[in-house]
């Protein structure tokens, strides 16, 4: 009777049995009366240990739910329903186990608890139930109906089975194969501490239920959690770029990419600043996805931290990252190998820059180079014919790089001296001799890459036949004048030994200017 593959609660329930039967034939004996008590207390120190590990499963899982709401929110509602629907029926045996033995004197002396008075009293009348029999059967089927409602099939199948068999109020097959309603078959003319044990075995599969179906809603949801579909995968690497030649050590990792793992607060700043939640940031499946300017040329650093709940505190995690921003190109860069020229005696504008390297990373040294600002360098060449401009960077990953680059030293052009702003192109101006007069002497570098203003500072005047006069400035001196009116109509005068100097830089000695050719038409 108690072997086979029989539930532990069945066993139990044959177990009684067979003692009951034993009782009948030893004429109720004390001794198997606290035999029964004895069970009894066993089951209900059993019963509160099991209360006790339930109590502090909903502790636990509501401070998880108050730490990460979006995934344990909803398991302590369900949880909260099973609690509630169990503490019902717990609720209503308890009281009625309390009326059983209100009026005995010491509720352990099961000795004098022989009796079936009270509970056939209390749940019959006759063939008929009272209202406390219905009441009693109506608790059992109600908790076995809202606990199979409230716990899906395909989650909970054993536990549901379970639960259908042993709060089941259906009719009983007794030792004669008769069918004997469940009430009658379980209460009716058992002593009372068979009775109170009875229903000291409903209160344990109560919470023995309540604690299985606990266990199994944290275990489905952390199974949830860790699957591998709430994972995607991302690069670590130790710098932003790499360059030719180098080892990529970048490793491939899993994250958690689910709404339910985000954290409760962000503390976040980008190179100082703070970062706003809304504006530079926002949380998607528990990503913290910026949405901030690249900013400028050069490296930037996102530290702070990231709060998470654990354990009704706080954990914060540190956040130390960043990355390289590097300016857009948005030319070729293309070179005349044979045309690395700086000249003498100018300024010459320069761009220095290394391609994946911030400008705030690049420093360029050559002798006349100096820096301006970024990529900018002015370079003012001295002596020699040669001279080396070295760029130096530094990588993401903290090596260095230097590239130098040889320009050749040219002196400024010859200029070409002009009257009247002309120069008569390989030939004679022809001008009236009024206007020599009033017309001054210049000097240009035609074809030149800088635009350099020339002061004229003297030149010689020759009219043939006539001593050749010296002129400080740019205009003819009162004895060229003189000198002028003696030419006569069609004679060529000449202007030469044009002196001129750099407007930007006096003390730079200029080639020696071409004359010019002037025909006299009056």
């Amino acid at each position: 009777m108690a072997g086979g593959s029989l539930s532990p609660r069945q066993k139990m329930i044959n177990l009684m049995y067979l003692v009951f039967i034993a009782m009948l034939a030893l004429n109720m004996s004390k001794e198997v009366l606290s035999a029964f008590g004895l069970l009894n207390e066993k089951i209900s120190n059993a019963n509160v240990a099991t209360e006790e590990r339930n109590t502090a499963f909903m502790a636990g899982l509501a401070t998880k739910a108050k730490d990460e709401p979006e995934q344990y929110a909803a398991v302590k509602d369900q949880a909260d329903i099973v609690s509630s629907i169990s503490e019902e029926l717990d609720n209503f045996i308890a009281n009625l186990k309390s009326e059983s033995i209100a009026k005995i004197e010491d509720p352990s002396d099961y000795e004098v608890m022989d009796k079936a008075d009270f509970f056939d009293k209390r749940f019959f009348n006759g063939d008929n139930y009272k209202p406390e029999g219905e009441a009693f059967i109506a608790a059992m089927n109600k908790y076995s109906s809202e606990m199979n409602a409230a716990l899906p099939d395909s989650l909970y199948p054993n536990i549901k089975n379970a639960i259908r068999s042993n709060f089941s109020t259906s009719e009983v097959e007794n030792r004669d194969g008769k069918m004997i309603e469940w009430l009658n078959y379980n209460y009716e003319g058992f002593p009372l501490v068979a009775s109170l044990t009875k229903l000291t075995q409903i209160q344990a599969d109560i919470k023995t239920t309540k604690s299985e179906v606990l266990s199994k809603m944290l275990a489905g949801k952390q199974a949830a959690s860790l699957s591998f579909s709430n994972y995607s995968t991302l690069m670590n690497a130790s710098k932003t770029a790499y360059y030719t030649g180098e080892t990529f050590d970048g490793a491939i990792m899993l994250g958690r990419t689910d709404a339910s793992t985000q954290p409760k607060r962000e503390e976040l700043t980008l190179d100082g600043r703070k970062l706003v939640k809304d504006t530079d940031y926002i949380i998607v499946d528990g990503a913290v996805k910026l949405q901030i300017s690249a900013g400028a040329a050069g490296d930037h650093k996102i530290e702070g931290f990231l709060y998470y709940g654990e354990g009704g505190d706080e954990v914060e995690v540190l956040v130390n990252t960043g990355f390289a921003t590097i300016s857009k190109p948005n030319s070729a860069v293309i070179a005349a190998d044979k045309m690395n020229v700086v000249y003498r005696g100018v300024v010459n504008p320069m761009t220095v820059s290394i391609p994946g390297i911030p400008d705030n990373k690049v420093t360029a040294s050559g002798a006349g180079l100096v820096k301006v600002s970024g990529s900018k360098y002015n370079m003012s060449p001295g002596k020699g014919r040669e001279v080396t401009i070295t760029a130096n960077g530094t990588l993401p990953g903290g090596d260095k790089v230097s590239t130098p680059a040889t320009f050749r030293i040219k002196d400024i052009p010859r200029p070409t001296g002009t009257i009247r702003g002309e120069d008569g192109d390989g030939g004679c101006v022809r001008m009236q001799r009024e206007g020599i007069t009033k017309s001054s002497i210049g000097a240009v570098l035609q074809d030149f890459d800088f635009d350099l203003k020339l002061n004229v500072t003297g030149f010689s005047f020759k009219v043939s036949g006539q001593p050749t006069v010296k002129c400080n400035g740019s205009k003819l001196s009162s004895q060229a004048t003189s000198a002028l009116k003696r030419a006569k109509r069609g004679e060529t005068v000449q202007i030469f030994d044009i002196t001129a100097k750099i407007a930007s830089n006096s003390g730079y000695k200029l080639k020696k200017i071409s004359p010019i050719c002037i025909e006299l038409t009056n």
